[in-house]
């Protein structure tokens, strides 16, 4: 499958990498040089730097013969308009789209996307499935009660890849409450093993979260 990639962060990254190290021709568009340059470096000639929503470099890229476009930049006007055009201009079979904010989900799915992705939802949804009778704890109480959603890849260099979730955070304040494995989601036990590619949904004390993510930075 040729797959093409809108958006150089954390997911487009580790999404880019995984990819292509299951042998798929793939594609990471990143808007900004100097993330460009950093995630070059590693992935090499798989990178192109310039802006995904743009006519000309879609046609560059080679729109008009991926088997799927997926759009996980940080803004949902960007992402809507990539898998839009990749739909309406190029005849894409399959568009994918990060939605940041959970509201315009529903839009997403009337404007033709195939398929969306929201870690706000995934939380909310855990949560409505953990506390009985109906009751839902809202997500601003979380932001109330200084908690951070944080969504974390997981890398071959990973330290935890491997490591089973009860030997984990053993020291920050936080709970593992989803990991999205291709495209399935798992609900996390102490026996559920991290694989590489994995993306873990952690609920952590917003004063925890740097050494949160240093734990599970590459080596």
């Amino acid at each position: 499958m040729y797959i093409i990639i809108v958006g150089g962060g954390n997911i487009g990254y580790y999404l880019a990498k995984t990819l292509s190290g299951e042998r798929h021709e793939v594609l990471l568009l990143e808007k900004d040089r100097a993330r460009y340059r950093t995630v070059s470096e590693e992935l090499g000639e798989i990178v192109m730097q310039g802006d995904g929503c743009e006519v000309a470099l879609q046609a560059q890229a080679g729109f008009g013969r991926a088997d799927a476009v997926v759009a996980v930049t940080g803004s949902d006007d960007d992402n809507l308009v990539v898998c839009q055009m990749a739909k309406m201009e190029h005849n894409v079979p399959r568009t994918i789209s990060r939605v940041n904010d959970p509201r315009n989900e529903k839009l997403f799915h009337e404007l033709g996307i195939d398929a969306t992705v929201s870690s706000t939802k995934i939380i909310f949804n855990l949560l409505e499935q953990e506390v009985g009778g109906g009751e839902v704890i809202p997500l601003a109480a979380l932001k109330r009660g200084n908690i951070e959603i944080v969504e974390i890849q997981i890398s071959p260099k990973s330290p935890v890849a491997g490591a089973e979730i009860r030997t984990l955070l053993t020291e920050q304040n936080a709970l593992i409450v989803a990991v999205l494995r291709g495209d399935k989601y798992v609900l996390p036990s102490g026996d559920t093993t991290l694989e590489v590619g994995d993306c873990v949904i952690v609920l952590v004390d917003a004063d925890q979260e740097h050494s949160l993510r240093d734990l599970f930075a590459e080596a």
